[in-house]
């Protein structure tokens, strides 16, 4: 316990360091919120694979896998077509077009490429992110604290009150270029620990043979991708799985990693390297859940409690270190991310933008990390209160996000006739949508939310457009 515990605060210092040695780079609000653009494919494409798969990957992907089996491969199969959807025909246009309007931030993005001088398009903007990324980082903070208790037994308040406050001070300091170092090596970690585990536990049981054979014996239907479900109930879980992708095209967090590098000419080289991140991490997730099915005589109280625990039984205390900071490094690299596109959107977008244009650097940066720290406050009020499991909270701030702007950003990079109005129509649309698919139990329980979300706010876009478009 004494080496995993060295491990993990040997990491923590390392990300720290990281806040107070890029706090100086910080001279400016565009070096705060996309680091002056100035960032390389390795970087950006580490930043955008850590920052988007959050705790879901290391805590809720496995937990889903230990009690679904291979089943758990249908999102994985999702969240990897989505990303190569979003490297290849997102990340350059919107790389380009955001520096020819001088656009820093989403909302910011919308209201000049359709010169929205009713400030309607950054106003809903604006207010959808800071809704759903709240959600979004309530649900890095339950993870913390699940995973601080799997290990390490401190209570799951302080030590969701231990991941919150590191986090809010790294990304409060650095602003995007701590954020962006600091995803690079947790991404490291991430996909490290999701290749290591899984083999480690395959080993342990004896090998692949032992390992197939042993989750068919305890039941068959674990190793079938159908589960034991068939006709709609099957379909649901299918496409639930996959629809998962549709959410990263809308994903602020994201988006502003592509916005951020310093060569559009690179983004292929980003492709690439996200691309093989993704296949192994994604596929390690599914495994590290699929070998706790055998390794626990009993399914956990908590299943997403599974890696830590599994990690902790399995590997050297060195490397289990490694491996639980991995975790932590999930829930941080996505955290931190979503808290500063909250920030920009409050500082840029409304103050800035709306309210005093005039305003010194010096001013932005001050309401940038005070903002920071209240949004991180709301989070973790809200994660305190959280009945959810971290899969379902994250699950639901990715369709609200994705439905809201994934349409309207797809259409605006490769449709000239995209109008205003029908760019609001559709961020109302896929807002409005998840909304109340995700809080009438019968919808809710028929289809995700994010796949209705996602292709009515299409329709919304494209009619209104139409309609609107003489005008």
């Amino acid at each position: 316990m004494q080496a995993i515990l060295f491990g993990f605060v040997a990491y923590l210092i390392i990300i720290l360091l990281a806040g107070i040695l890029t706090f100086r780079l910080n001279r400016t609000l565009d070096d705060f919120i996309l680091a002056g653009r100035r960032l390389g494919p390795w970087i950006v494409a580490f930043s955008e694979r850590a920052s988007g798969e959050s705790a879901w990957l290391l805590i809720g992907l496995p937990g889903l896998a230990l009690i679904s089996g291979m089943n758990a491969f249908w999102p994985a199969i999702g969240c990897v077509s989505g990303i190569l959807f979003s490297w290849l025909f997102i990340s350059r246009r919107l790389r380009q077009s955001s520096e020819a309007l001088g656009a820093i931030t989403l909302p910011d993005f919308f209201e000049s490429r359709f010169s929205d001088t009713s400030r309607l398009l950054r106003i809903t903007a604006t207010l959808i992110i800071v809704f759903f990324f709240t959600f979004y980082v309530s649900a890095q903070f339950l993870a913390a604290g699940k995973v601080l208790n799997a290990v390490f037994s401190i209570p799951h308040f302080w030590g969701m009150v231990i991941g919150a406050c590191i986090i809010l001070f790294y990304t409060m300091m650095g602003g995007f270029f701590a954020v962006a170092w600091t995803d690079f090596f947790q991404g490291l970690v991430m996909v490290v620990t999701l290749v290591v585990l899984p083999v480690a536990g395959i080993i342990s049981l004896g090998g692949v043979t032992q390992w197939i054979s042993g989750i068919g014996d305890k039941d068959p239907a674990l190793l079938s991708l159908w589960g034991s479900d068939r006709g709609w109930t099957m379909m649901k879980v299918v496409l639930g799985g996959l629809g998962i992708g549709l959410g990263y095209m809308g994903q602020p967090h994201l988006l502003a990693r592509f916005m951020a590098i310093r060569d559009p000419d690179r983004l292929r080289q980003g492709t690439a390297i996200a691309l093989v991140w993704a296949v192994l991490s994604f596929s390690g997730a599914v495994l590290v859940g699929t070998v706790g099915i055998l390794h626990f005589q009993q399914t956990p109280a908590d299943q997403e409690q599974v890696m830590p625990m599994l990690a902790s039984a399995l590997l050297p205390a060195w490397l289990a270190g490694i491996a639980i900071s991995g975790a932590i490094a999930a829930m941080m690299s996505t955290a931190d991310s979503q808290l500063l596109v909250t920030t920009s959107a409050l500082s840029e977008d409304i103050y800035h933008r709306m309210i005093r244009p005039e305003a010194p650097e010096k001013r932005l940066l001050f309401l940038s990390r005070l903002g920071t720290v209240l949004v991180g406050a709301a989070a973790f009020f809200l994660a305190i209160r959280a009945e959810a499991l971290v899969y379902d909270l994250v699950l639901y701030a990715w369709a609200g996000l994705g439905a809201s702007f994934g349409p309207v950003l797809l259409l605006s990079l490769w449709w000239k006739g995209v109008t205003r109005q029908g760019a609001l129509a559709g961020m109302l649309t896929g807002m409005a949508t998840v909304l109340l698919w995700y809080n009438v139990p019968v919808l809710r329980h028929t289809l995700y939310e994010l796949i209705p979300g996602f292709f009515l706010a299409l329709l919304a876009v494209w009619c209104v457009s139409l309609f609107t478009g003489s005008e």
